[in-house]
């Protein structure tokens, strides 16, 4: 299973103009020549070519698409391994009728991430590269698109290439020293050592310190939106994400549930959290949609605490920066046209 020609569509099933299914290995231009129908066989297409033509069932001969494909040979492709990709018309029904075909005809369905790994096992990319693949697919802003590409592109490996270089040369250096001390080598001494691996070990640290960036450039910010009820937690999220996405009324409690939305702010994703406003209530279905903003407090990365300029800190407030004390906060006084009578100290305090 591990070298055989595998297939999978590589666009997203939905309707669109065109959609790629997509075969490596050592058939997969004998597999699409069997339902590949043009002016020549695929087998004499020179490399790296695309050609236009129909696709056939081998067993009835009926026309099933109309489809461009491309031939791309070993070893100049992503997999190292002879690709196929065949263009056809990207609705739901005729991308797969093409896999089926291509799959009845001699390839296997892909894993999940299989193409990927080929070009890992063949020497094409490493790990941190293949990471960067997934990385970009999944990039939800401009920020994490870049460091993603910058990830395929190698520039990490190439970092800790070098690193490994300048252990190896010690290394080697310590061994000649020893062997051979004869030779005219530079002396390894204690401190040129410790110099050498300090070097070393502050550039692994500069890269651990930009891992925790990157994971949240990555993956975003769970960004929890809490507070009393009716203090305008809803508004709040309407704003950032500039619509009307969470129900607002006066009356309080009028979240039960708990919702979630996508913001950009300056590259990073935030995954703002609305949740019910936090009190003792009697509601059942209130009640559970408050534990529920209990639960997504515990696991936020980053509070939006949100507090009313017109009422005085209460009990219930009170408690809440008692239970976020310890987390990363960004505290709102919101509804600022209203009589002020926040102490404001004793928020700041």
């Amino acid at each position: 299973m591990e070298f055989d020609t595998i297939a999978a569509v590589s666009t997203a099933l939905g309707e669109g103009a065109i959609g790629i299914v997509r075969l490596s290995g050592d058939e997969a231009i004998s597999i699409a020549d069997k339902i590949y129908k043009g002016k020549k066989p695929l087998k004499e297409v020179a490399s790296h070519t695309i050609v236009y033509g129909h696709l056939i069932d081998p067993k009835t001969n009926d026309r099933v698409e109309e489809a461009m494909v491309s031939i791309l040979r070993a070893p100049k492709t992503f997999t190292r391994e002879d690709v196929v990709e065949i263009n056809c018309h990207g609705g739901i029904m005729s991308v797969n009728r093409v896999l089926q075909l291509v799959l009845t005809n001699g390839a296997r369905l892909a894993e999940p991430g299989e193409f990927t790994k080929r070009a890992f096992l063949n020497g094409r990319i490493d790990l941190s590269q293949a990471e960067g693949v997934m990385d970009l697919i999944r990039a939800k802003t401009d920020k994490a698109m870049s460091i993603a590409l910058n990830q395929v592109e190698g520039r990490l490996s190439k970092k800790i290439t070098v690193l490994r270089q300048a252990l190896l040369e010690t290394v080697a250096n310590v061994e000649v020293n020893i062997d051979y001390p004869e030779y005219d080598a530079e002396t390894m001494t204690h401190d040129l050592l410790k110099t050498k691996a300090d070097f070393v070990i502050g550039e692994i640290e500069k890269l651990l310190q930009t891992a925790e960036q990157g994971k949240i450039v990555r993956e975003g910010l769970s960004t929890v939106i809490i507070g009393r009820p009716n203090v305008g937690k809803s508004s709040l999220l309407n704003s950032l994400v500039h619509e009307n996405k969470a129900i607002v009324t006066d009356i309080p409690g009028t979240t039960r549930d708990v919702i979630e939305e996508y913001v950009n702010v300056r590259g990073v994703p935030l995954k703002l959290v609305d949740t019910a406003g936090i009190r003792e209530t009697e509601d059942i279905v209130e009640k559970i949609g408050v534990e529920r903003s209990r639960q997504v407090l515990k696991e936020a990365e980053l509070i939006l605490l949100v507090l009313n300029y017109g009422d005085e800190l209460t009990k219930e407030d009170e408690a809440l920066f008692e239970a976020v004390e310890m987390m990363n906060v960004i505290v709102i006084v919101n509804k600022t046209d209203q009589e002020k009578k926040i102490d404001l100290e004793k928020v700041k305090s």
